[in-house]
């Protein structure tokens, strides 16, 4: 019979790894003041242009959505500032 006590740290070791990797997700949403700003947009990427363009309490948000010929096409929405 196994002690079940004995697999407890590598639990806490995946826990904390799986929180450091979503935290790093979280944190590398990039933020620019222009989409002219936006080097280059990979498929999937999500970029915060903070222009004003959009109402009060919102953020225009570019995704990278299509892989075509020319490149990544952008689609762009406003969604709620985060905080």
């Amino acid at each position: 019979m196994t002690d079940v006590r004995a697999g407890w740290p590598w639990l806490v070791v995946g826990v904390l790894a799986a929180t450091s990797l979503a935290t790093a997700a979280v944190a590398q949403q990039q933020t620019v003041s222009r989409e002219q700003d936006i080097a280059e947009l990979r498929l999937g990427q999500k970029i915060l242009v903070d222009d004003g363009s959009c109402p009060t309490g919102q953020v225009l948000e570019v995704t990278g959505a299509n892989l075509t010929a020319n490149g990544v096409t952008r689609v762009r929405k406003c969604v709620p500032r985060r905080r």
